[in-house]
Order: C-alpha cells, then sequence, then structure tokens
C-alpha cells in the first residue's frame, strides 16, 4: 500500500501559539517546520525540542528548526502559518514571499480584526486562512511553554472561500489529536474574529494596567462592571458592521473570561514588560470601526491611549519626579566630560555601543570623532531588565543616537540596537583605534577566554576560546575568591606581595573549592593564596595558542579589576602584556565604533562596507 504523504507545514513564530501548534501538528502526523530569528530559543529546541507543560504535558523533538526563511523553499509547503505578533507580519511576509507556491496556503494563527489582511500584499488574498485561537500559553523559558487553557473550539476559514477545502483539512488534522478546530465559511469568520477581539478587549489592556491575571480582573466587583461595558461598545461597533450576537453573549463572554484562571494575556505581559503592543488591533479596532459609524467607544479609546502612552518608549525620558531623576543619576555618572552641556550632546552624531556580558552589560556612547562620553555598567546575572531599560531611556533621552550596536553573550536575542557583531569583532575594532596594526588581543570574560589575532590592516586574522568549560574565567575567578575569603577589590595587591609559585591541580570548580579550603585550613597566607589563584589561570591561558612576536594586549572585565594579572601572564608567556584604559568597556566601545562605521558608510557611501572579522566567525 502506498504510504500517504504528509502534510507539509511551516510555522513562523516561536511564541506560546505557534509552539502549541507546531506540537499538535506533529503529533497529528504533519511534517512540521519552524522559524524563528531567535538564534537563542531555536538553539534550545534543536537540543531539547518543544516542551509543554499545565493543559498538556509532553516533549516534542523537530529536525526542521531554521532561522531564515529562505531555508523553507525546498520544502514545498501546503501550509505556511504566522503566528507572530501582528507589528511584524507584514515585514516577515515579505521576506516570506520567496515561498509562495500554487498550492501554498497561508494561515494568520493571530486574534485580532483585520490581522490576516497584513499577508494579503505578498502572498494573494485568496491564499490567505485566519484562525481564531481559543488556546494561551505563557513562556516559561526559550523552549518550554505553559498552556494555561483551551477552551475549545479553534476556528479556521478562508478569507474569500477559496481555500475551504484547504481550512475544513487542516481543522480535521488538529481533530485527530483531540485539538478541536472547527472549519468555517469566510462570513462566520468575520463574526468569529469580532467575537474574540471583543474577548481579547475587554481584559487584556485591563490586566496589563492593572498588573491582574484573568482570574483577579475577574473575581472583582469593580472591575467586572468595567468589562462588560468595554464589551457592550464592542457589541455596539458590531452590530453596526451586520455582526449580531445573542442576547446571552456578555454572559457567554464572562464565563469564558473566568476560565482563563491564573493567567497574564499576552498584551498585558507586553505592557508589564513596556515592549511595543497589538492594542491596535485590539481595542484600537473597535476604536477605528466606531469612529467608521459614529459610535462612542470611549472606554475602548481610553485603553487604547493609556497603553500607547505607557509604553511609548520615550516617555520616560520626558517623565519628571522619579524617573526623571533616575535618568540624571544614571548620566551623572556615566558622563566621561561633566563639562559639557546638554546642547552639545543633543547636536552632536552620537553612537552607542551595548556588550551584554554574562555578568555585566556595559554602555558606551561616542561622539563622531570616536571619542567616548558616556561609560556605564548594570549587572546581568540577576536579568534586572528594568535596570538595562532605565540606561537605555537615560541614554536616549540626552544623547542624538544616530547608530547602535548590540555585542555579547546576549545579543543575538536583544532587539534594541540597529544592528548586532560578535565580540570578536568588537574587540578588534575598538582595541584597533587605539593600537593599529598587528597585535594579539587576550580578553577573560565572565564565561569565556578569547585570544584574538588581528593582521596589519586591523582585521581579525584569527582567534582561539578556551572549552566550554569555566575554567579561568571571571566567573570562576569570583567563586573561587568568595571561598577563600578575597575580596576581588583586594586580590591583586595581595597577590603582588607574594612569591608563591604553588597553583591549584584542579580546574573544576567543586574540586578548586575543596582545594582552596585545604589551603586555608593549612594557613596559607591570603597573599599567597591570591598569587596561586592567578597562576592557575594564567597557566590556563598560556595553553592556548598565541602568535609570536607581536603586541599583546588584554582587555576585559577581569583584568580591570584584577591587573596584576598581567605580571604574571607575561612571565608565562615571556613578553610584555600591555594593559589598557577602561579595559571592561573596550568590547562595547568597539560596537559603538562599528555603529559609527555603519552609520557613516549607509549615509555617505565613502568607505567600504564593514567587516572587521573573517568567514570563520
Amino acid at each position: 500500500m502506498k504510504e500517504v504523504e504528509k502534510i507539509r507545514v511551516g510555522i513562523i513564530g516561536m511564541g506560546p501559539v505557534g509552539m502549541i501548534l507546531a506540537v499538535k501538528l506533529a503529533e497529528a502526523g504533519c511534517d512540521v517546520a519552524i522559524c524563528d530569528k531567535d538564534e537563542f530559543k531555536l538553539k534550545k529546541i534543536r537540543e531539547e525540542g518543544i516542551v509543554l507543560q499545565n493543559v498538556y504535558q509532553s516533549t516534542t523533538r523537530f529536525d526542521k528548526v531554521y532561522s531564515a526563511f529562505s531555508d523553507m523553499a525546498p520544502l514545498d509547503l501546503d501550509y505556511l502559518v504566522f503566528s507572530l505578533k501582528s507589528y511584524h507580519t507584514a515585514s516577515a511576509a515579505k521576506e516570506a514571499e520567496i515561498l509562495k507556491s500554487e498550492k501554498l496556503s497561508v494561515i494568520a494563527a493571530q486574534n485580532g480584526i483585520d490581522v490576516e489582511n497584513l499577508l494579503i500584499p505578498a502572498f494573494g488574498e485568496s491564499k490567505i486562512m485566519s484562525m481564531i485561537i481559543n488556546y494561551s500559553g505563557n513562556t516559561v523559558s526559550s523552549n518550554t511553554v505553559r498552556v494555561s487553557f483551551f477552551n475549545p473550539p479553534n476556528y479556521i476559514g478562508p478569507v474569500d472561500d477559496n481555500r475551504a477545502p484547504q481550512a475544513k483539512l487542516f481543522a480535521e488534522t488538529l481533530n485527530k489529536v483531540d485539538f478541536t478546530t472547527e472549519h468555517i465559511d469566510s462570513f462566520e469568520l468575520v463574526k468569529r474574529s469580532w467575537e474574540k477581539t471583543i474577548l481579547n478587549a475587554s481584559l487584556s489592556a485591563l490586566c496589563g494596567v492593572g498588573r491582574l491575571t484573568m482570574a483577579e480582573a475577574v473575581a472583582d466587583a469593580d472591575t467586572v462592571e468595567l468589562i462588560e461595558q468595554i464589551i457592550n461598545e464592542g457589541i455596539e461597533v458590531a452590530e453596526k458592521e451586520k455582526i449580531r450576537f445573542p442576547d446571552d453573549f456578555v454572559r457567554k463572554c464572562m464565563r469564558y473570561l473566568k476560565a482563563g484562571g491564573d493567567h497574564f494575556p499576552s498584551l498585558a505581559i507586553d505592557i508589564i514588560n513596556n515592549r511595543q503592543t497589538e492594542i491596535d488591533y485590539f481595542n484600537g479596532k473597535i476604536v477605528e470601526y466606531g469612529k467608521k459609524h459614529y459610535v462612542k467607544t470611549s472606554l475602548n479609546l481610553s485603553f487604547t491611549n493609556m497603553v500607547k502612552a505607557m509604553t511609548n518608549k520615550n516617555v520616560l525620558s520626558r517623565m519628571p519626579g522619579v524617573t526623571g531623576e533616575v535618568n540624571k543619576k544614571i548620566i551623572n555618572k556615566g558622563l566621561v566630560d561633566k563639562d559639557r552641556s546638554s546642547l552639545y550632546y543633543k547636536q552632536s552624531n552620537c553612537f552607542l555601543g551595548i556588550d551584554l556580558g554574562s555578568a555585566y552589560s556595559k554602555f558606551t556612547v561616542i561622539d563622531e570623532t570616536g571619542l567616548p562620553i558616556f561609560r556605564y555598567l548594570v549587572q546581568t546575572l540577576n536579568k534586572d531588565r528594568h535596570a538595562m531599560k532605565a540606561v537605555l531611556h537615560a541614554i536616549h533621552g540626552v544623547f542624538n543616537i544616530k547608530y547602535s550596536c548590540a555585542t555579547g553573550y546576549g545579543r543575538k536575542h536583544f532587539t534594541d540596537t540597529d544592528i548586532i557583531k560578535t565580540e570578536i569583532n568588537c574587540a578588534a575594532a575598538g582595541l584597533s583605534e587605539y593600537h593599529k596594526g598587528s597585535k594579539n588581543i587576550i580578553d577573560i570574560g565572565g564565561e569565556d577566554i578569547k585570544i584574538i589575532q588581528c593582521d596589519v590592516e586591523n582585521h581579525v586574522a584569527n582567534f582561539y576560546m578556551n572549552d566550554k568549560c569555566a575554567a579561568g574565567t571571571g566567573a570562576f575567578l569570583s567563586e573561587i575568591a568568595e571561598r577563600a575569603g578575597i575580596n576581588d577589590s583586594d586580590m591583586s595587591s595581595f597577590a603582588a606581595n607574594s612569591e608563591y609559585d604553588k597553583e591549584l591541580n584542579s580546574f573544576c570548580t567543586v574540586f578548586a573549592k575543596t582545594e582552596i579550603m585545604n589551603w586555608v585550613f593549612d594557613g596559607m597566607p591570603v597573599q599567597d593564596i591570591a598569587r596561586g589563584i592567578y597562576i592557575s589561570i594564567a597557566n590556563k591561558v598560556a595553553k592556548m595558542k598565541m602568535a609570536p612576536n607581536l603586541p599583546t594586549y588584554m582587555i576585559g572585565g577581569v583584568i580591570a579589576y584584577h591587573p596584576y594579572l598581567s605580571t604574571i601572564l607575561a612571565q608565562k608567556f615571556n613578553k610584555e602584556i600591555k594593559l589598557v584604559e577602561q579595559p571592561q568597556y573596550m568590547v562595547s566601545y568597539g560596537a559603538a565604533v562599528i555603529a559609527k562605521q555603519n552609520w557613516l558608510h549607509i549615509n555617505t557611501e565613502k568607505i567600504p562596507e564593514i567587516e572587521t572579522t573573517t568567514s570563520v566567525i
């Protein structure tokens, strides 16, 4: 018997909606390809699969995991699903237009009124279907979703009924794994879209503004009254669009909302995290259609404007009071030249570099001459997103930032800069501003050690990194020093007063801690312990390859706090190891330099394309 060919489905966007749908389609026997721009997320999915928790409990592996739409072109897809935020959809659809084929059906798996229209310019109206989503979840980690609820059924239908058979097949496929989905015609689709949008508009913005879960919002009599009035505004506008709801629709809405439980709607999470929202396709659409029919939508308008004000990226930098004081403190602390006027910074072209390290995030702003005018750092180990955003707001409120570049450990999932580059690129670009020509760069960071070789033209000729073990890095140094009872600020001066030559036998952090405790119990002087730790790290670095007969410089946070380490490294390599000014900021400075170079190239075309690395990076 001939084997039935699998349905091929591509899903763009790995948020909770996309991940849940990918799992269910895979369980139904489809050949599923997934695509997302977040490389860190994709790496986790490739290694561990997608994990669903709570309502569904499963781990599903995928062998087709892509970061570029072009990678899906050879798959000859039957369906292409967009499960993105509405404000990303139009640009993604344009980029995904290369996947268009005669048989391809395109599905908008996004709630909101008219979101399917964002796909029409790229694929044409006849290919478009819309899926009304009645499930939800919150991201626990990059590849894990806690499924909050599923209130069946989902609905799927074509925009103009041309794809009715394909909508039916898609629904039947999901029904095989009890992910109840009904196929409907285009007229019913419009009604269901309005129905779900009214539900979302009634609660999502309220939960975000009030920091309430769905359960908390519907448990209070005052908020319930507000929710019902928002729903009634939506019903009145929908009726002007010839959409009729049953008499008990409000009661059914409240029953649906109460089933949401201890869950933050997606839009509410975006508000809480000060991210762009989809309010224009929820409450905003009700307002838009209300104006069309001269229907007052006061509550929907209030929440639309309130959410836009709260998530306006420039609002915080304009606010007086507490926020203004925070911004002032950040700027005063980070300014390199405090004699310059604020008008100077507003009139100058400035460029921002951000080094998102595993331990600290460093910010450097330079002017058009390449001169550093602002430096700042925040701790990132505690994932303090508010601190990061406060610094960014302060920077954009004071400096005329023309272009920005992010680098470092967290660059791939950081979206607040114009470009990203590797820290190897940025280290070379930054140091080459001060020391041109062939050179070695030793960069000891929180989680890795890098040795970078630059050629005579300041390009990266080669580089080496330590293995995946954190031995010899800043994290290792901090943990071992803490076990020995030595402060980072004292360690370098202690070691400088010792002639001890013994090193740790183990680079495993657990065993090294035990060995350090033995040194302490044996009564070893603290200065000898400090020097012994440095010798261990120097020996680790000395085992890595480094080009001989080239000037060698050290950068990074470790050398900023442990300058005596360079003395021991000089002994190990039998050559001078040079220190640079502000070594902890050298990579973020290099990112700012690359931002400036790219901006000049874009705007003047007077310099060649900036490329600071070989193809291996």
